[in-house]
């Protein structure tokens, strides 16, 4: 598991995530035409919980379709 900085609405902050969730995000970002940023303040924006545990929920429901 890496720490890795990103900006959300302006502000840094840091997420937890283990790089296979990592490299996954990425890739959605790039199909849908995003940077990795402008999608984790998305998925902040609709978060009840922890950001790094909404990610992961996120990536997974995008790899099963659903995201």
């Amino acid at each position: 598991m890496k720490k890795r900085s990103v900006l959300i609405a302006g502000h840094p902050t840091s997420v937890s995530l283990e790089e296979e969730f990592w490299e996954a995000l990425k890739g959605v970002a790039q199909a849908r035409g995003s940077s990795v940023n402008a999608l984790i303040e998305e998925i902040d924006q609709t978060r009840a919980g922890n950001l790094s545990s909404a990610i992961r929920v996120f990536v997974l429901n995008a790899v099963r379709g659903q995201a």
